[in-house]
């Protein structure tokens, strides 16, 4: 397989850019949300009158909006400001949203194979609160087939009746965001939980036996030092949790950092620069292979493959529905994106109106779901050909034959029999190199 001869491939990669500078860098989706508009609404209003396409497991997706704190580098819709009838009048806005959807032909009937509760901060809920929510919606569509209960929660907020709350009302993959365990760290980035809260929730979580409790980590946040993140590996390894999740910071527009930058006329954020960044989760993921732990995507380390999944993440990228509630989430049904309301208010307002809150949609063409499933797969670091020729009739190796000779000229990707698959060094910049399958008109977008 060759590059065409009127575009020959470059010999080595373009450079990395060296600072860390505004915009996303993570690829979540695709098409970009920019070009998911209000006029295509009606899409999705009529997806949902279609009965499911066979073969698409369900999952919903709920965000839970409420904080004690806005870290400084979060570009979620989050609110600090909320009080207990605010937070109640808001979960029953998302029941009432679920049970709209739970009317529809695409989604009647149906049980969840994944759910995913985020945020925000799920675990900011009072214990009454999440038994109202929960129970709530498994009254809409039962959880007796869901193979994934994932909860994301802070340390800080987690008391021992609450963990304990949260197994029994059937959580199975607890994830912590603990970002770093150094205490002026997390105070400097904005963080509201402490070292000594990590160890305490971690381990009466043990105690309780959550089938998977994960760690999130960051690399690269302010002030953040090579001394420090090999010692945030060196705890990690001793906490010995089921699988670790290691994201790269980046500084989006709406985060206090860049609003910061803005303000002192700075163009380069203070934080690591991409190639150290690299170079850190490269040591992470190498250290925690040491310790026996095996590399399951870009950004994921698993100390079990056989017991440990990440069901949420691999149903996603292979296309299943996604029913999405709450403030400014986005899903997907029966092949159409969907964005809900961006602000709390519209967002309540809507459904209390008994219209569903959605602002945006689009339908990707066959190619684009092509595309978004080839992407999302690649960040695995490994593609099958035969799972896209059997569902999309294509072979991936023909239809991106251009960008995946540029890659392999670079050094970054093999081609053997059936699998496409990208080495550790194009692992850890993956999210650069996927624009390079991007259709030309949805390359060099503000938001990807």
């Amino acid at each position: 397989m060759s590059a065409t001869a009127s575009t020959p491939a470059p010999a080595k990669a373009p450079p990395l850019e060296k600072q860390t500078t505004v915009g996303n860098y993570f690829v979540s989706n695709y098409p970009p949300f920019s070009f998911w508009k209000q006029e295509f609404v009606g899409e999705l209003q009529a997806a949902l009158e279609r009965p499911p396409q066979p073969g698409h497991p369900l999952g919903i997706y709920l965000h839970i909006p409420f904080c004690r704190k806005r870290c400084h580098f979060c570009y979620f819709r989050v609110y600090t400001d909320k009080d207990s009838a605010a937070i109640r009048s808001y979960l029953d806005a998302a029941l009432q949203e679920f049970a709209l959807y739970a009317a529809k032909p695409a989604v009647r009937g149906r049980k969840p194979n994944f759910i995913y509760f985020g945020g925000g901060t799920p675990s900011y809920l009072s214990v009454d609160q999440l038994s109202h929510l929960m129970n709530g919606m498994k009254a809409l569509l039962p959880w007796d087939e869901t193979e994934e209960v994932a909860f994301e929660a802070e340390p800080g907020t987690l008391t021992d009746h609450k963990l304990k709350a949260i197994r029994d009302l059937g959580v199975t993959r607890l994830s912590l965001g603990v970002e770093n365990f150094d205490d002026h760290i997390l105070e400097i980035n904005g963080r509201a939980h402490h070292s000594k809260e990590i160890t305490r929730a971690y381990g009466y979580a043990r105690e309780l036996n959550f089938p998977q409790i994960n760690i999130d980590l960051i690399a690269g946040m302010v002030e953040e030092t090579d001394a420090n993140w090999r010692e945030c590996i060196r705890k990690t390894i001793e906490m010995s949790p089921d699988s670790v999740t290691i994201y790269e910071m980046e500084i989006p527009y709406n985060t206090t950092i860049y609003k910061q930058m803005k303000a002192e006329g700075k163009l380069v954020a203070p934080v690591a620069d991409w190639e150290t960044k690299r170079r850190w989760v490269d040591y992470g993921f190498a250290e925690l292979e040491k310790a026996g732990y095996t590399i399951s995507s870009a950004y994921t380390a698993i100390k079990n493959p056989q017991k440990t999944k990440f069901i949420y993440r691999d149903r996603l990228w292979a296309g299943a529905d996604l029913l999405s509630l709450g403030v400014a989430s986005f899903g997907h049904i029966g092949g159409t994106h969907y964005q809900n309301h961006h602000d709390f208010d519209p967002y309540v307002a809507r459904i209390q109106q008994g219209e569903l809150p959605v602002y945006r949609a689009l339908t990707p063409s066959a190619d684009e779901r092509l595309i978004r499933e080839f992407i999302l797969q690649l960040k695995l670091g490994h593609v099958s050909r035969n799972y896209f020729a059997q569902k999309f009739g294509a072979d991936p190796a023909q239809r991106f034959v251009t960008p995946l000779q540029t890659l392999q000229d670079w050094g970054f990707l093999t081609i053997e029999g059936d699998t496409i698959r990208l080495n550790r060094e194009g692992l850890l910049q993956v999210d650069r190199l996927l624009h390079e399958f991007f259709l030309p008109e949805h390359r060099n977008v503000r938001y990807a």
